[in-house]
């Protein structure tokens, strides 16, 4: 049986809201499916929720917009628990410059100059619909949402962002690598640990579930948590 996913990820890159699709002529209830396929899958994969779609339903085209996040823990100490869901930043980040900058990566444009050598995209052109960057304790998030993603554009993204945040390029050296257009003149890919395919979105007509919390969710809240704790 063959399977389509919403979109293909890096190795070492998460996904919480990947969406997939196949065709089967078999029937069964949607909780024998999800109970089933459950059963036979490796341990870090598991079916959240499943459930019939029209035949004119496809995972990848049908998607109107994706949304990653980037999660940073940003502290001397690296992770250990939760080392394969974060990156890690010992450097001190300032997230007011990294959300200034991120600012300027909004709209559609050509996004050349993030996108990895070997992409096999006929076209460059991606619009970003939301970008945002957030601080939650010692964990930085940042919040992409885009109609489609080029290959290792989101960790090109940000990589940009974190030498932006550390103090080591001006605030407007996002803009300027956007429009050089050049892969050469960005910074270095940020590692796959710290990024999750966090949801896809369908037209209302198809009527999805919502995408189910991802680790991320939980370590932010984690830290929200730790940090009032700390002022009280």
């Amino acid at each position: 049986m063959e399977v389509v996913c919403a979109g293909r990820t890096d190795a070492g890159v998460h996904a919480a809201g990947q969406v997939i699709h196949f065709d089967s002529e078999a029937v069964r209830e949607p909780r024998a499916w999800l109970f089933g396929g459950n059963s036979h899958l490796p341990a870090d994969i598991a079916l959240a929720w499943v459930q019939p779609v029209p035949a004119a339903f496809h995972a990848r085209f049908s998607a109107l917009r994706r949304r990653y996040r980037y999660c940073v823990l940003n502290r001397p100490a690296r992770p250990a628990v939760a080392r394969e869901y974060l990156s890690w930043e010992y450097r001190p980040l300032d997230e007011a410059r990294m959300a200034a900058a991120a600012g300027c990566l909004l709209g559609r444009h050509d996004f050349t100059s993030f996108r990895a050598a070997g992409c096999q995209a006929k076209s460059p052109l991606r619009e970003i619909t939301d970008l945002r960057v957030r601080r939650a304790g010692e964990l930085i998030e940042i919040s992409l949402e885009a109609d489609a993603f080029l290959q290792r554009m989101a960790r090109n993204i940000a990589g940009v962002l974190l030498e932006i945040g550390a103090g080591k390029r001006p605030v407007s050296w996002a803009a300027e690598v956007l429009a050089a257009r050049d892969r050469a003149c960005a910074a270095v890919t940020a590692p796959a640990a710290g990024l999750c395919l966090a949801a896809v979105t369908y037209p209302k007509e198809y009527g999805l579930p919502t995408p189910p919390s991802s680790v991320q969710d939980w370590l932010r809240s984690s830290a929200t948590c730790a940090a009032a704790a700390k002022q009280r």
